[in-house]
């Protein structure tokens, strides 16, 4: 992992729905703990398979979390939106990292030592809670992935997991909502469990009808 250590603002973090509720004194403890640190485009934050020694939070910017598969297939399985909490291998019993988390834009994250999970969420019931919830989102959304791949034509996947990319990363403008990062067609094949010809054939239909519009890797 290629990153460049920088000063993070307390009150940034405050902020965040995660740790809104904690007490001050309790934030800034934590705080102390962090090591905050910027991720340029394209570089990883750890590899799947990586000794899991640390667990993040992204403040800015997006992440894509890929999987390779025993047989070599690479599937990207999750986008890190700013506020996530990542990596916490630890609360999936898991010593290891289960994906590769790759920066889609320049990010700044905070990372913790593995090791303090068990008291950070000891001694911070607030924060502990909404990890929990955290975690329990990540299961709805893979139970609806799964099930959409189950049930679905191939085409409701593929918008839904536009809508999806939209409702997360979307940013109104004047001729419609712009996803905030580079996805590519590809991306989107491996998150619907599809192939690129299908989407560049779906997408392509689709802007032929005004539905949307794409460039490079947008």
């Amino acid at each position: 992992m290629k990153a460049q250590n920088v000063a993070i603002d307390i009150s940034v973090v405050r902020n965040l729905p995660l740790f809104r509720q904690m007490e001050p004194a309790a934030l800034t403890r934590l705080m102390m703990r962090a090591t905050p640190l910027r991720i340029l485009q394209g570089n990883t934050v750890f590899e799947q398979g990586a000794e899991a020694v640390a667990f993040y939070l992204l403040l800015h910017g997006r992440l894509k979390v890929s999987q390779v598969t025993p047989d070599g297939q690479q599937v990207m399985v999750r986008v890190v939106h700013p506020g996530d909490l990542f990596g916490f291998a630890r609360a999936l019993a898991r010593d290891d990292y289960p994906g590769t988390a790759k920066a889609a834009v320049e990010s700044l994250v905070i990372s913790w030592p593995m090791a303090d999970w068990d008291a950070v969420v000891e001694n911070n019931p607030r924060l502990a809670i909404n990890a929990m919830q955290t975690i329990g989102q990540r299961l709805d959304e893979a139970h609806t992935r799964l099930r959409e791949m189950s049930t679905q034509e191939v085409e409701r996947r593929v918008a839904h997991a536009v809508l999806r990319l939209a409702g997360k990363a979307g940013r109104i403008e004047q001729s419609g909502t712009l996803i905030d990062f580079p996805i590519t067609r590809q991306d989107i094949a491996e998150m619907t469990g599809t192939t690129l010809h299908t989407v560049s054939r779906l997408l392509s239909a689709w802007q032929a009808m005004g539905l949307v519009e794409g460039g490079r890797r947008s």
